[in-house]
């Protein structure tokens, strides 16, 4: 249909109006309450096979650390020089190392020294650096210039190094530290400089939520400042932080194998996969028996790939623009 322009010489079309049927739609249930975020995220996580993928893969990590006894009765300690760099045998899957211990049974208890270091440094880290972060972003003023300062100094200082330095000048003054004592070392020398990460991950995730309606709603209803922030801001500003925490377990179990590998983590008396590596140098130098550092270096790498994709799903389920 044409019709008369206001403009000389140009007509414009205009549609006829036509009744169109909308397509059916599913009735929508107002009186149920919105779904939680954390309910959503589970919802998108339990139809991703990389999560149950990675939760299998740890599942079995963790009935290794606590319950070795289920794999190996051999005592990991136990050396027998006649046996020295000798291939797989019955009761001895694995062979032996150049000590004449058991590779499979140093495999599994291994597993335990590396896997609470990582476990107990990242809650450590994640606790200070959620705490710094929430309550720089909150305040803000003075309180955040002086903790995002320091923040920025530590984010300086490699990870790796400050360990070294660490753990060496701790080395002089505790020689002599046994199991726990050597777990608590390096536990320490990782989550002095570890934190920075989480912290900047966390103000930035109380800026964004702060100033929101709800916020607003529970201040206008009386509650204090401290109640806000722990009752609103830090629960709400959790999943950044739990995604960066899981990716941040798998790197803190290959820098606890690494500070061992390089003499300087774990004492040599404790059973680890990153001093069994360390163990295993002339045999990677020489090319031969290389079983002695396969499996615990395949053990290493398949924990921590296991943490790596369960970083990935949480991550998936957790950020809204990756649900959209």
């Amino acid at each position: 249909m044409l019709k008369d322009s206001p403009l000389h010489g140009q007509d414009r079309f205009v549609a006829p109006i036509v009744d169109t049927e909308l397509p059916f739609e599913a009735p929508v249930d107002t009186t149920r309450p919105p779904e939680s975020q954390w309910k959503q995220a589970w919802k998108s996580l339990r139809t991703n096979w990389i999560f149950w993928a990675s939760s299998v893969l740890l599942l079995l990590v963790l009935i290794v650390v606590f319950f070795p006894g289920m794999f190996t009765s051999v005592d990991p300690r136990a050396a027998d020089l006649s046996k020295s760099l000798q291939g797989p045998q019955p009761g001895h899957i694995f062979g032996f190392d150049r000590q004449g211990y058991d590779v499979f049974a140093r495999t599994i208890h291994g597993a335990r020294a590396s896997v609470i270091i990582g476990l107990l440094t990242t809650i450590i880290v994640t606790i200070i650096g959620l705490f710094t972060g929430a309550i720089a972003a909150f305040f803000g003023g003075w309180t955040d210039t002086i903790i995002s300062r320091v923040t920025d100094i530590f984010f300086a200082i490699p990870l790796l190094l400050a360990a070294i330095v660490g753990l060496s000048a701790l080395n002089n003054v505790w020689p002599n530290r046994g199991y726990w004592g050597g777990v608590l070392a390096v536990v320490i020398a990782l989550g002095a400089f570890g934190w920075p990460q989480i912290t900047r991950i966390a103000r930035g995730a109380v800026l964004e939520i702060k100033n929101l309606e709800f916020v607003d709603a529970a201040r206008s209803l009386g509650s204090s400042k401290w109640r806000n922030l722990f009752t609103h801001l830090i629960p709400n500003a959790l999943p950044p932080v739990i995604v960066t925490a899981t990716v941040s377990l798998g790197v803190y179990i290959v820098a606890e194998a690494t500070l061992s590998f390089l003499g300087i983590g774990l004492p040599p008396s404790v059973v680890s996969w990153g001093n069994d590596i360390a163990a295993a140098q002339p045999q990677v130098r020489s090319g031969d028996n290389l079983h002695v550092l396969f499996f615990p270096a395949g053990a290493l790498a398949l924990t921590v790939l296991s943490f790596m994709l369960l970083g990935d799903a949480v991550r998936d389920a957790l950020d809204p623009k990756a649900r959209k």
